[in-house]
């Protein structure tokens, strides 16, 4: 895979406060100094979420690298209405690690990999398994929540971030995003549960 080498300097000063969808629009007018702002915003999380799947610091840093090639040249894939930027960054993220991670290994991921929720075999094999009936049932559960809600469960739950880590990188208050956390989780659940639940029954 192509990698973009990202200069080892900090965001233009200008750019240090743009907010990041000014920044991403920048990147698709071509603006390299836009990609380097995100960089020096985003790439310790990227590196962290990458590191977590692979546990290899050279691994991470070229799918960090990877992350960001794919920034530069899909940023006009994002769509705004389906979240917020860091979730879509980090998606890429898990998927291309888990991607390096199957090429090297070619096995299941590992244990240990970025577990959501109290049953960490069933949430990472339903997510990583492609074409599961239960990861297809997972996502469809995931796909009705309201954005606000799916996007602080994806980061908190599968990017390990807290809930200071949070309200500090969106500027929601600490309780927010508490209380969003908690409601998303438990509506997950109920439709979780409708989703799985065996045709024919009447009762969970």
């Amino acid at each position: 895979m192509q990698t973009v080498l990202i200069p080892d300097e900090t965001a233009p000063a200008a750019m240090s406060h743009t907010p990041d969808d000014v920044l991403l629009q920048q990147i698709q007018a071509g603006d390299e100094e836009a990609l380097v702002a995100l960089h020096a915003r985003y790439a310790p999380l990227v590196y962290s979420v990458a590191y977590r799947v692979l546990n290899e610091p050279m691994a991470a840093e070229e799918v960090t690298q990877d992350t960001f090639w794919r920034l530069w040249k899909k940023a006009f894939s994002y769509d705004p209405e389906k979240g917020h930027f860091v979730t879509w960054l980090l998606t890429i993220t898990r998927r291309l690690a888990i991607d390096h991670f199957r090429r090297r290994q070619r096995r299941e991921p590992q244990a240990g990999l970025l577990f959501m929720d109290e049953d960490p075999d069933l949430w990472e094999h339903t997510l990583t398994a492609d074409g599961s009936d239960l990861r297809r049932a997972l996502v469809s559960a995931l796909d009705q929540l309201q954005p606000e809600q799916r996007d602080l469960i994806e980061l908190a739950y599968f990017y390990g971030l807290t809930h200071t880590d949070l309200a500090e990188m969106l500027g929601i208050p600490l309780g927010t995003i508490k209380t969003r956390l908690r409601l998303g989780m438990q509506k997950l659940r109920q439709i979780w549960l409708a989703e799985v639940k065996p045709a024919g029954s009447d009762s969970l």
